[in-house]
């Protein structure tokens, strides 16, 4: 493995730099938010280190440019900072795993290997489907630049199409993503919410983006109905 640890803290670098060269790994060191932005593009990384308080840029935020910007190398966010909200920014920013200072080295190195088995696929922390966007953290959807107010159960159900974008998904499945098993699958409740959607992202805008397939169910347009 190659690996880029964005650290600060010169000691701390030194010593995972040593105990990832004892185990084998080629490592590189960044001090610098804005370092780590342009080491990232320059070589091949199988896993990025980053800790989130840097002199700089906040981890958060280089997470989220490099996110941003297309880059997919799975991201492991280090902190000394253990409250929750902190972890949940990490994530919901693009990072794929969190560890909180103090840790185990042998448990960095586990981390480590088990991100680096993932493929640098693009998984973006909001969907975007033609002029549809979703960010799943905030819990809100926007048809172009016109912000639109779902609920809940609107909201799981537009998310599940817009994960699955151009393909055609059954009634179960649909029910599975936005339903618990309370429902009855014969119910027409997943007709009466596609048109929930239809009412509030296509109608206001003159556009058709969920699609009736016959004989199967539903289907979310690869161009989000442009």
């Amino acid at each position: 493995m190659r690996i880029l640890v964005v650290e600060d803290d010169v000691a701390m670098a030194a010593a995972i730099k040593r105990a990832l060269h004892a185990a084998g790994v080629v490592a590189d060191i960044a001090g610098l938010g804005d370092d780590a932005l342009w080491m990232v593009r320059a070589a091949a990384y199988d896993v990025v280190v980053l800790d989130v308080g840097l002199p700089d840029l906040d981890g958060v935020e280089v997470c989220r440019r490099l996110r941003q910007s297309g880059v997919w190398t799975p991201i492991i966010m280090v902190t000394a900072r253990d409250a929750v909200v902190d972890r949940v920014r990490g994530l919901d920013a693009g990072a794929d795993d969190y560890l909180t200072k103090p840790f185990a080295l042998g448990e960095l190195l586990a981390r480590l290997r088990a991100l680096a088995r993932r493929e640098a696929v693009e998984r973006p922390a909001c969907l975007e489907v033609g002029s549809l966007r979703l960010d799943p953290a905030a819990r809100r959807v926007w048809r172009g630049g016109a912000e639109v107010s779902l609920t809940a159960r609107e909201f799981a159900l537009l998310e599940a199409f817009m994960r699955h974008a151009g393909q055609a998904l059954t009634h179960l499945q649909l029910l599975d993503a936005a339903w618990d098993f309370g429902y009855e699958h014969r119910s027409n409740v997943v007709e009466v919410y596609v048109g929930y959607l239809r009412g509030k992202l296509d109608t206001p805008f003159g556009v058709t983006s969920i699609e009736t397939v016959r004989g199967v169910g539903y289907r979310l347009r690869e161009d989000g109905g442009a």
